[in-house]
C-alpha cells in the first residue's frame, strides 16, 4: 500500500504519496485555510482524494503540523496555527477520511524522514535538528520517533544555552516566557538579532551569510559566535543522548563552514575523551517534513523466522 504524507503549515499545505520504496508518486501543495478549523479538515480530505484519484489506489494517511497532541487531553498545544490548539484534530480528521490518521510534529516528521532514507539512514539513534524560524528537534530511535510521555521529546531549543559567557547571561526574551532559550541564539531570527545588538545593523539572516562570504569581519564574527554556541547546544544532547548521528535542516544548516567547523568545536564541550559524532545536512532538504509523515506508516517488515 503507498503512503500519503500531508505536512500542514501556516501558510501552505503540501501532500505526497510514496511507495515502499520511498519513490515519490505523485505531490499537490494547496494554501492553507489560516484561521478555520474545518476548513483546514476539509482541505486535508480533499487534498487526499486528489492524491489517491492520481495514484489509483486507497493510502495510509500521516500528517505533520507544527504543536502536538496533549497526551493528558488528546487535543492539540503548542501550535503555530492557533486555530487548532484545543482540537481533536486526528480524531476529527480521521472521522472526515474514515481511517485511522497518523499525527505528529513537524520537527518529528523531519526526523522520521531523514532516519528511514536520508542523511541518518541506517543509524540506530538519529537527532534531527531544524534551524530555521525557530528551533526544533526529533529523535528516532530504531526507526521510531520518540514523542515522550509529555509530547515534548526533542524540544531543544527551549533548553537553556549551556556554559554561557557573562555577556550572554540572562540571555534573549524567547515567547515561551523565559529567557535564554537555544532558539532565542541559533534560530534565524536568534542570528540576526546577534548580529543586531553586536554591530547595531539588522539583517535577515541570508544576507548575514553572504557579507560573510564576501570577507566582512563583523559578519564572519556573528557566524563564529552562533557555531560555537549551536556546539555547545548540540553538546548536551550528545552528552545526554549520545546519538549514532545528528542531521541538521532548516534555512541554516546551508551556512557555510558549519559541517567543517561545527564537529571540533563540539568535542570541545562533551563529556568523551573522543567524539566521533556525524553531523550532516539532511539529504532531503525541504521535503523532509512532508516524507516524514508519510513515513509515519513504515512498510511492514517480516516477521523473524523461529529459532
Amino acid at each position: 500500500m503507498s503512503r500519503i504524507g500531508v505536512d500542514l503549515g501556516g501558510t501552505k499545505t503540501e501532500g505526497i504519496v510514496l511507495d515502499d520504496a520511498g519513490r515519490e508518486l505523485a505531490r499537490r501543495r494547496v494554501a492553507t485555510p489560516r484561521g478555520d478549523y474545518q476548513a483546514t479538515i476539509a482541505t486535508i480530505t480533499s487534498l487526499v482524494a486528489v492524491l489517491e484519484q492520481e495514484t489509483g489506489g486507497r493510502c495510509t494517511v500521516g500528517v505533520g503540523l507544527p504543536g502536538a497532541l496533549s497526551p493528558a487531553t488528546g487535543l492539540v498545544k503548542n501550535a503555530n496555527s492557533t486555530w487548532l490548539i484545543g482540537r481533536p484534530f486526528d480524531r476529527d480528521l480521521a472521522a472526515a477520511l474514515g481511517r485511522p490518521v497518523r499525527l505528529a510534529n513537524d520537527a518529528n516528521c523531519f526526523a522520521v524522514s531523514e532516519a528511514t532514507d536520508g542523511a541518518g539512514a541506517g543509524a540506530g539513534v538519529v537527532f534531527a535538528v531544524i534551524l530555521g524560524t525557530g528551533c526544533g528537534g526529533g529523535i528516532v530511535v530504531n526507526h521510531r520517533v520518540l514523542t515522550g510521555a509529555n509530547a515534548v521529546a526533542g524540544e531543544w531549543g527551549h533548553s537553556p544555552l549551556p556554559w554561557p559567557t557573562d555577556d550572554e547571561h540572562p540571555g534573549p526574551p524567547c515567547y515561551c516566557g523565559r529567557r535564554g532559550c537555544l532558539e532565542t541564539w541559533v534560530s534565524g531570527p536568534g542570528l540576526s538579532a546577534d548580529h543586531a545588538r553586536v554591530t547595531g545593523e539588522t539583517l535577515e539572516a541570508a544576507t548575514i551569510a553572504a557579507h560573510a562570504e564576501s570577507g566582512d569581519p563583523a559578519a564572519l564574527a556573528t557566524l563564529a559566535r552562533h557555531r560555537h554556541r549551536l556546539a555547545r547546544g548540540l553538546a548536551t544532547v550528545v552528552n545526554l543522548l549520545d546519538p549514532d548521528v545528528i542531521v541538521l535542516g532548516g534555512g541554516l544548516s546551508k551556512l557555510d563552514g558549519l559541517y567543517r567547523d561545527l564537529p571540533g568545536l563540539l568535542a570541545g564541550w562533551c563529556f568523551s575523551d573522543t567524539i566521533t559524532t556525524p553531523i550532516r545536512p539532511a539529504r532531503h532538504g525541504d521535503s523532509s517534513g512532508v516524507r516524514g509523515a508519510a513515513w509515519l506508516w513504515p512498510p511492514e517488515r517480516p516477521a523473524p523466522s523461529p529459532t
